[in-house]
C-alpha cells in the first residue's frame, strides 16, 4: 500500500511533538487527519507544514479526552476522510512542575491524569478498532521518561501521569498479543522542543518526527518499545525504522 493510500490520525498532533510527526508523514505522502480542541492551534499547524502538503492534512475540532468525545471525533474523521489505516497517539504535555504532593489538590491530580493517562485510553478505545484487523496497519503509542524517575523536585504529578500512560501501552501489548496490525511504544527519554527552543538535552520535534514516520512506514516491528536516549537512536530509528 503506497503512502498516498493511506490515512494517519496523530492525535495530539497539533502539539510540539505531535507537530513533528505530522510535517514528516506529510513529508512521505501520507494523508494525515489531526483531531484538536483549539481551532487556533490546528490553524497554527496549517501553517506549520509545507504548502504542496496541506491539501493532505485533514483538521478537526474535537476532544478525545472522553469516551462520548472519542466517538464522535472517530465518526467525524471517517465521514471526511473516508477510512483511517493508522493511529500516531502523542497525547498530553510534556511538562508539569506544580510543586510537591503535599501542595497539590485532587482536582490537579485528576487535570493531570485525564491529560497524560485517561484520554490514551479513551482514544484508543475509538480508534484502535479501526485498524486492529489491518496486517498492513498501525497503532504507535508516543511516551516519556518522565514516568520511570522524578525528573527534578516539585515534578512528581507528571511522573504519576507518565508513569501510567507507560503501563497502559504495556498492558495494551500483553492483552492483544497477536493482532495483526503493528503495535508499537516509541519511548523518547529527551526533551523535545522546536529548533529555536533547543537546549542541552533536548532534541527537535523534527527528529522525532523523521523518526517516526519512518516507523509507521516502514512497518518492521511490532510490539516492541524502541527506547530513544541521544539523537543516534532517532537517527537509527529513521534509517531502519526500528533499534
Amino acid at each position: 500500500m503506497s503512502a498516498l493510500d493511506r490515512v494517519v490520525v496523530v492525535l495530539g498532533g497539533a502539539g510540539t511533538v505531535g507537530s513533528g510527526i505530522v510535517k514528516s508523514l506529510l513529508e512521505r505522502g501520507f494523508r494525515v487527519a489531526v483531531v484538536s480542541r483549539d481551532g487556533s492551534r490546528l490553524e497554527k499547524l496549517k501553517s506549520f507544514v509545507p504548502a504542496p502538503t496541506r491539501d493532505r492534512l485533514h483538521t478537526l475540532i474535537g476532544d478525545v479526552g472522553s469516551e462520548e468525545g472519542a466517538e464522535a471525533a472517530k465518526e467525524a474523521l471517517l465521514k471526511s476522510v473516508g477510512k483511517v489505516t493508522d493511529v500516531v497517539s502523542s497525547l498530553g504535555f510534556s511538562w508539569w512542575q506544580g510543586g510537591p504532593p503535599h501542595t497539590q489538590t485532587l482536582q490537579e491530580l485528576h487535570r493531570v491524569l485525564e491529560t497524560l493517562l485517561l484520554s490514551t485510553f479513551t482514544s484508543w478505545k475509538a480508534f484502535f478498532p479501526l485498524v486492529q484487523e489491518t496486517p498492513s496497519g498501525s497503532y504507535t503509542f508516543i511516551t516519556g521518561g518522565a514516568g520511570e524517575r522524578l525528573l527534578m523536585p516539585g515534578t512528581g504529578f507528571l511522573t504519576l501521569g507518565a508513569a501510567g500512560a507507560l503501563a497502559f501501552c504495556q498492558v495494551v501489548r500483553e492483552e492483544y498479543p497477536d493482532v495483526p496490525c503493528k503495535l508499537n511504544e516509541v519511548k523518547i527519554d529527551m526533551g523535545v522542543a522546536t529548533p529555536e527552543r533547543l537546549r542541552p538535552g533536548y532534541v527537535s520535534h523534527l527528529e522525532v518526527g523523521e523518526a517516526v514516520a519512518s516507523l509507521v512506514e516502514k512497518g518492521s516491528v511490532s510490539h516492541a518499545v524502541l527506547c530513544t536516549r541521544s539523537p543516534a537512536d532517532l537517527k537509527t530509528l529513521t534509517l531502519e525504522g526500528k533499534i
